[in-house]
């Protein structure tokens, strides 16, 4: 039999963010299209946006996060 497994949430940091109404209305819209949740989409087009940075600025990103380290 298989046992019910409930899957831990990631952990997550509460901000503000004074978004446009226009983009707003965007990402619910996509978000009611794709049956996702508003913070979902947010997150994934975060994600893109760092995964997908121009050479220069992924460089200068990956340089402070090693002097925070040190």
């Amino acid at each position: 039999m298989n046992k019910l497994k409930i899957p831990e949430n990631h952990s997550g940091i509460s901000k503000t963010l004074r978004i446009p109404e226009n983009i707003v209305n965007d990402i619910q819209n996509l978000a009611n299209l794709k049956n996702l949740s508003f913070n979902k989409i947010i997150i994934n087009l975060l994600e893109f946006g760092l995964d997908n940075l121009d050479d220069e600025d992924k460089l200068k990103l990956k340089n402070e996060k090693v002097e925070k380290k040190n």
